[in-house]
């Protein structure tokens, strides 16, 4: 098994990345403090450790990436997280963007596609101190979200959306909004997407990203 362990050298390269972040523009103390506590080594193979504070994504398993360190401070800045915000996931991955929102005080629905990256959250290493009440992970369908526990405040996609999920958009909160990266391409539009209080949707548009496709069904190979 596994040992984990966060050493000062660890929590020295954390600090630097975190000046990183400022650096390039993330404001947001509350999204700094929590990349600054929780361990991104955790989240990637032992291989990986001496690189794991690097503003690089890296490959996991299935053909997925964890995102770069300011892909995800972006993101959820741009989500502007509140301490027990309901938040659904589309893409749960290596659990590092996951966790960071938990570590944030939001109460985390997760949905993850691949099959072997859900059997992997089985050994989540936070179990004990981010519980079902808390980080929840499932094995479904990104596009379908998860309408049994819907309605949710925030929505983040972490992979590359062709549209805008509509029953997405039904899960989503009046008021609530939506993070997603937007094309069919190499490329997408960050967009964040606030649904009124009369259901129509307002779109914002920020910077583009390169994220993995967003697919539909579940792959259990």
């Amino acid at each position: 098994m596994r040992k984990f362990e966060d050493t000062y050298r660890h929590k020295g390269l954390r600090k630097k990345l975190i000046e990183n972040l400022r650096e390039k523009g993330i404001t947001d103390e509350a999204v700094l403090t929590a990349m600054n506590t929780i361990p991104r080594h955790f989240f990637l193979d032992t291989a990986l450790d001496h690189f794991a504070y690097e503003d690089k994504a890296f490959p996991i398993e299935s053909g997925q990436t964890i995102s770069h360190p300011y892909t995800v401070a972006y993101q959820t800045q741009l989500l502007n997280v509140k301490p027990f915000d309901k938040i659904l996931e589309i893409g749960t991955g290596s659990m590092y963007q996951s966790t960071i929102l938990a570590a944030m005080g939001a109460q985390v629905f997760t949905i993850e596609r691949q099959h072997p990256l859900y059997e992997k959250t089985k050994e989540y290493v936070f179990k004990k101190k981010y519980p079902v009440s808390t980080l929840r992970f499932f094995f479904g369908d990104g596009f379908e979200g998860e309408p049994n526990f819907a309605p949710f405040d925030k929505i983040i996609l972490t992979c590359g959306a062709p549209i805008v999920p509509p029953k997405l958009v039904e899960q989503l909160k009046q008021g609530g909004i939506m993070i997603i990266p937007l094309d069919q391409g190499d490329i997408q539009k960050m967009l964040r997407v606030t649904k009124n209080e009369d259901g129509t949707l307002t779109e914002e548009s920020f910077d583009d990203f390169s994220f993995v496709p967003m697919l539909a069904g579940k792959n259990r190979e």
